[in-house]
């Protein structure tokens, strides 16, 4: 069994690794580690965002603040019950975040 568990973890490890490796983002100066943070930390929309060449929103840095987030999460909920659209937001916050 103890063999198995290496090879497995050994299959894990390289398809880890292989997701992690960076492809070329549509903004050449994107992409690479800050585009693997914006993936891992703020989701899939926030990376192919930052990709595209727009910043990462202060609100969006600040749900990674233990105890602190749970006010923004609500704070994000309460723009989406309201139906704030990115185009509001890009009103608001300016065109760099949306």
């Amino acid at each position: 069994m103890r063999r198995y568990s290496r090879v497995i973890g050994t299959v894990v490890l390289a398809g880890l690794l292989a997701a992690a490796a960076p492809s070329p983002a549509v903004n050449t100066q994107r992409g690479g580690i800050m585009g693997f943070i914006a993936g891992c930390c703020f989701g899939v929309r926030a990376a192919g965002a930052y990709n595209d060449g727009k910043e990462i929103h202060w609100r969006e840095w600040v749900m990674l603040i233990p105890y602190v987030n749970i006010v923004f999460a609500i704070w994000n909920g309460v723009d989406g019950a309201n139906g704030t659209t990115t185009a509001e937001l890009a009103q608001r916050y300016g065109s760099a975040y949306y």
